[in-house]
């Protein structure tokens, strides 16, 4: 039994390692176009939602005040690097709590309220 779990243990660490020596794989030969992060208004503003990348709306100045006000300096935070590309709804699951569902509702009032 004891060998089953080392066994199983050593594949769980190894396999990460071996993805780590194999060669890139071969550049498409036409790059992928992305989806829009932001819906346009009626006006041409952007519009930001919870599904928005956190770093598309932190480009924004307006949107970059509501993350900072209503997330206690998201922008700043230690780990921003590793979080920036997800969208809050993302993130919220993975913030063991620190995201609560109150924060999100008043992020998501203020991102609607800016013009």
């Amino acid at each position: 039994m004891k060998s089953v779990v080392i066994a199983a243990a050593v594949a769980f660490i190894a396999a990460p390692l071996a993805a780590q020596t194999a060669p890139a794989p071969a550049a498409a030969s036409a790059p992928a176009v992305a989806a829009p992060a932001t819906t346009t208004t009626a006006t041409g503003a952007a519009k930001f939602d919870l599904d928005t990348p956190i770093e598309t709306i932190a480009a924004n100045a307006a949107g970059k005040t509501v993350l900072d006000t209503d997330l206690q300096n998201i922008t700043a935070h230690p780990m921003y690097e590793s979080f920036k590309g997800m969208s809050l709804n993302q993130v919220a699951p993975l913030s063991q709590g620190a995201l609560t569902d109150a924060a999100l509702a008043k992020v998501k009032a203020d991102l609607a309220a800016i013009k």
